[in-house]
C-alpha cells in the first residue's frame, strides 16, 4: 500500500508501519475479504460510503474503488466487517500457516 513506512514519530493513524512487533499481519487469526458485489463504492464506481475506511484502526485499507486492504498490516479485528452496511467484509479464519480456509458455502471456485 502506498504511504506504508518506518513508524518513526507518526501514529498508526497517519499510515501503516512496521512497529516493535513486526508487520501485524502476519499474527492474526482470520483476514478480512471484500465482496464486490455488495461493496457501495463498487457498485456506483465511486469512493461513496467508505464506512471500512473510516473506522479502521490501523488505516490499511485504502480510499479507492474497490477498497484495497493491506494484509501486511491488518490485525484482523474485524472492525471493518462489523461497520459495513452491507455486509460486503467476510472474516475468513486463517490456518497456523497464514493460508485462509476455505469454506464449501463461501467458495468462489477459484
Amino acid at each position: 500500500m502506498a504511504g506504508t513506512k518506518d513508524c518513526g514519530q507518526h501514529t498508526a493513524m497517519s499510515w501503516p508501519c512496521v512497529g516493535e512487533a513486526g508487520k501485524t499481519g502476519e499474527w492474526r487469526t482470520s483476514r478480512p475479504v471484500l465482496i464486490p458485489d455488495k461493496c457501495i463504492a463498487v457498485q456506483r464506481n465511486k469512493a461513496l460510503c467508505m464506512q471500512c475506511w473510516a473506522f479502521c484502526p490501523d488505516s490499511v485499507i485504502s480510499k479507492t474503488v474497490p477498497p484495497e486492504i493491506d494484509l501486511l498490516y491488518c490485525k484482523g479485528c474485524g472492525i471493518c466487517a462489523a461497520v459495513c452496511p452491507t455486509q460486503a467484509i467476510d472474516m475468513i479464519a486463517e490456518t497456523d500457516e497464514g493460508q485462509e480456509t476455505v469454506q464449501e458455502d463461501t467458495c468462489c471456485g477459484c
